[in-house]
C-alpha cells in the first residue's frame, strides 16, 4: 500500500473516531437514539391512553301502531277487523281513547274491547277518552282493565321511550292548563327529556275538519309541546282519519318548528263526515284502519292502513 493511501485511511479513521466521541459526549446522536429519526416523546405518567371513543350506534327503528274510538258493542265487526289487522303488525300499540262504548264500563271492556283488541293488551299503552268518563265511572274500569300500562290510576298521563323517541301520553279529560298538575308534570317532563324526537297523544284534537270541531281547551298542551320542539301529536274523538301539515298552536303553517297532527278515530266506531276542510288539512279519509308509525333515530315514516291491508296514506319526515 502506498504512503498516500495509508495517509487517507488514517485520516478517515481519525475523523470517524472524533465524531463517535462527540456523539457519546452529548449522550445521543442525530437528535435521537436511532439513526433514522428523532426520539419519540415519552407518555406522561399514569395509565396509557385508551382507544379513541366512537359515538353509540343509533337506536333501531320501532313500530308504533294504533287508533282510537274502537269497540262499539252493538256494532263490533269494524273493531274485529281493525283488531285482526293489529295482530299482523308488531311493535307498541297505542289507543286514543273511547276504547269501549258508550260508557267505558267493566262490562263493555270485558264483552266488547277484550274480544277485539284485548289480545294485544300486553303491548298496549292507552289513553282514555270522554266515554271512559261517562256516567259515574271516572275512568275506574279503564284503569282497572289496563293496569300499570295506563300510568298511575286516576291520572292517566305518563311517558316512556320507544326506541330513540320520547313518547308522552296525556289525559284530556283532566285539566290541560299549564298551571294544572298535569300541565306542571308535562313542563317538567319536557324539560328533563334529552330525546331528539318527541311524540304526544291524547283523545281530543285541537285541529279537525270533522263534526266534533276543534277542541280548543287542549291548546295549552300544544303550546308546551311546540315550545319544547315536539314533532308529532296523535288524537281521536272524531271518527275519521285526517293528517295535517306542520303548524304552530294557533294553526299557522310552520315548516321549520311546526307539529304534525294525525286524527285517527278509525278503530271501529261508526264513521263521521267532513263538514269542512280545516286550514292545513292535507288528507281526509273515512275508513276503518290503523296508523302505523315507524320511529327512526331522527325521523319517522307514517302509513294509514285500511282494514284489508291497503295503504291509503303514507310519507316520511325528519325530527326537528
Amino acid at each position: 500500500m502506498s504512503d498516500r493511501v495509508r495517509a487517507s485511511v488514517w485520516m478517515r479513521t481519525v475523523l470517524t473516531g472524533a465524531a463517535l466521541v462527540a456523539c457519546l459526549a452529548a449522550v445521543h446522536c442525530g437528535g435521537g437514539n436511532s439513526a433514522t429519526g428523532p426520539t419519540p416523546p415519552t407518555n406522561p405518567p399514569g395509565d396509557p391512553p385508551g382507544p379513541p371513543t366512537t359515538p353509540p350506534p343509533p337506536a333501531p327503528s320501532q313500530i308504533f301502531v294504533g287508533a282510537g274510538d274502537i269497540a262499539m258493542c252493538d256494532a263490533l265487526e269494524p273493531a274485529r277487523q281493525t283488531g285482526q289487522l293489529l295482530r299482523t303488525i308488531g311493535g307498541t300499540v297505542f289507543t286514543l281513547g273511547d276504547n269501549a262504548y258508550f260508557s267505558g264500563s267493566a262490562r263493555e271492556y270485558r264483552d266488547c274491547y277484550d274480544p277485539t283488541w284485548g289480545s294485544e293488551r300486553g303491548r298496549t299503552r292507552p289513553v282514555p277518552g270522554n266515554h271512559e268518563y261517562d256516567g259515574a265511572s271516572a275512568g275506574i274500569p279503564y284503569f282497572s282493565y289496563f293496569g300499570t300500562q295506563a300510568g298511575s290510576a286516576g291520572l292517566g298521563y305518563y311517558s316512556y321511550d320507544v326506541g330513540a323517541w320520547r313518547v308522552i301520553a296525556l289525559n284530556s279529560n283532566l285539566s290541560p292548563t299549564e298551571s294544572s298538575p298535569q300541565g306542571v308534570w308535562l313542563r317538567n317532563e319536557l324539560a328533563a327529556s334529552r330525546a331528539k324526537c318527541t311524540l304526544a297523544y291524547w283523545h281530543h284534537p285541537l285541529f279537525t275538519s270533522s263534526q266534533n270541531g276543534p277542541q280548543n281547551f287542549t291548546r295549552d298542551f300544544w303550546r308546551q309541546l311546540y315550545a319544547a320542539g315536539a314533532d308529532v301529536v296523535l288524537n281521536g274523538h272524531d271518527h275519521v282519519y285526517e293528517r295535517f301539515g306542520l303548524q304552530d298552536p294557533d294553526g299557522r303553517p310552520d315548516p321549520t318548528r311546526g307539529i304534525r297532527e294525525f286524527v285517527v278515530g278509525t278503530g271501529g266506531a261508526f264513521l263521521y263526515q267532513f263538514p269542512i276542510k280545516a286550514a292545513n288539512s292535507e288528507v281526509q279519509l273515512r275508513a276503518f284502519g290503523l296508523l302505523k308509525l315507524t320511529l327512526n333515530s331522527d325521523s319517522y315514516d307514517y302509513q294509514f292502513i285500511e282494514v284489508g291491508g291497503f295503504t291509503r296514506d303514507s310519507g316520511s319526515a325528519q325530527c326537528h
